[in-house]
């Protein structure tokens, strides 16, 4: 399929030539997901620089019938921004700050600002946008919105649409839908902003966003705990939640393998602990008041957990370098993971309580039924947000003769043990391509109706992402 000569022109017109890609060299690199696993095609890139060529853009294109996939930093794990056919749109040409309100907390910005470029802007302020991820310098604030972006701050600020305080949204029609407002009282019906959250492109393109930042940390305290067990590490986390309660920023937990993939492909970073623990708790405490002193009651708490046995080894850091050491070695765990092998990453979520035996019994079903691969876990652990990896030999996966079932086979397998612990199968990740099956066969069936309402709703044509979060009907 070829794209219309005078649709071309007309997209032209519009967005000058700087704003449309049509040759396959310069199109290759939206068509493909970041992990190179999965990819589609596309008749054109759209680079709209303005809300209004966003717009007209999409009207050019969906007047004929034509589909628009919209695609943010192409950071995701479910495939949602992976094109098929009809035309991507992405948004980094739009990436203008457009106002900073510091006597309100807020960032009005173009949704193709980078998360990195956010941070920046909140810092002028001196104030900090809390969402916290390892591909900070990628992932779009459109792209970030869409999918309800999670990361190491969830515990005390919330997901992506805990931040949001607006958004801008072109529809499937062309109109532009603005809720900008950013305030904190708005008691006139549904919540644009939080429907569109989440809605990975279906339901339109976000083109602009209002942010809500949070007071910057004066005084914190960062420590690398080591565990024998899951069950030592919830305990300990629950009793640093007890004692600091607001002030705790991240509670991370890694399992040994995952710690290993780091320490195997990035040696520069350093491993706090003497030797790698079966199971390590990175864990920030944060203050806004200067004056608060946060390590000595963190080291209290820590040393009489220890008495009794519960951690097996601790560092405190004892300065700003050795606390972002610690950080870095957690956001670097993707990185990590590719090099390593080909990661089947589950997205799971149950509560606190139920991750050691979800764990366990997760371990006993890869166990049997996938040997040829290695367990790591990524949790979030105060959330319940487990990330699930079996990690297969490069050699082993490359044989395979149909990838997508296998990684459908996995998924199925310990998607089940989640659900039998009360949990979810997509927790921050979100649903993209990847996982529609699984909300056809895991999702309350009414739940999906109502869906799909709302999808007509917005988009009648089913032109807007179509394949990706809901599943096909019937």
């Amino acid at each position: 399929m070829t794209a219309d000569p005078a649709l071309l022109a007309e997209l032209t017109t519009i967005l000058g030539p700087k704003g449309l890609l049509t040759e396959a060299a310069d199109i290759a690199p939206y068509v493909t997901d970041f992990r190179g696993r999965r990819s589609g095609t596309a008749l054109a890139v759209l680079l709209p620089a303005t809300v209004d060529e966003a717009a007209a853009a999409v009207r050019a294109v969906t007047a004929r019938g034509i589909a628009v996939f919209p695609q943010g930093g192409n950071t995701g794990l479910c495939y949602g921004a992976v094109p098929q056919a009809g035309v991507v749109i992405g948004l980094k040409r739009m990436r203008r700050l457009r106002q900073a309100d510091l006597h309100s907390g807020l960032l009005t910005v173009d949704a193709g600002m980078t998360l990195a470029e956010v941070h920046a802007e909140a810092e002028k302020l001196n104030l900090q946008f809390p969402l916290y991820l390892g591909s900070e310098g990628t992932a779009q604030i459109g792209g970030l919105i869409a999918t309800n972006a999670g990361g190491t701050g969830v515990l005390r600020y919330g997901a992506m649409r805990d931040l949001v305080a607006g958004v801008e949204l072109v529809l499937a029609d062309g109109r532009v839908l603005s809720d900008l407002g950013g305030l904190r009282k708005n008691n006139t019906g549904y919540s644009m902003t939080q429907l569109v959250a989440g809605s990975e492109g279906t339901l339109g393109v976000i083109t602009g966003a209002v942010l809500r930042l949070a007071p910057r940390m004066q005084s914190r305290a960062d420590c690398w705990l080591g565990f024998a067990s899951v069950d030592q590490a919830l305990e300990v986390a629950t009793r640093i939640r007890a004692t600091f309660g607001a002030l705790v920023e991240a509670l991370e937990m890694i399992d040994r393998a995952e710690a290993s993939y780091v320490v195997r492909h990035f040696p520069d970073i350093r491993m706090p602990l003497a030797a790698l623990p079966d199971w390590s708790l990175m864990v920030q405490l944060a203050s806004s008041r200067a004056d608060d002193v946060l390590a000595p009651q963190l080291e209290a708490l820590l040393a009489e957990a220890m008495e009794e046995g519960l951690i097996a080894d601790a560092v405190i850091a004892q300065s700003e370098a050795q606390a972002e050491n610690i950080w870095h070695f957690r956001h670097s765990v993707t990185e990590a993971n590719k090099l390593t092998g080909v990661g089947v990453v589950l997205d799971t979520s149950v509560r606190p309580s139920e991750v050691a035996g979800f764990i366990a019994d997760a371990d006993r079903v890869a166990a049997a039924r996938f040997p040829q691969a290695e367990r790591a876990i990524v949790a979030h652990l105060a959330d319940g947000n487990v990330h699930y990896i079996l990690m297969f030999p490069r050699e082993f996966w490359t044989a395979l003769p149909d990838k997508e079932a296998m990684e459908l086979e996995v998924e199925r397998a310990i998607h089940d043990v989640a659900i039998a612990h009360g949990g979810s199968f997509s927790a921050e990740h979100g649903i993209g391509r990847k996982l529609t099956e699984e909300m056809a066969r895991l999702v309350d069936p009414v739940r999906l109706d109502m869906m799909a309402g709302i999808k007509a709703v917005f988009d009648p044509q089913c032109l807007m992402n179509p394949g990706a979060l809901l599943p096909p009907r019937g």
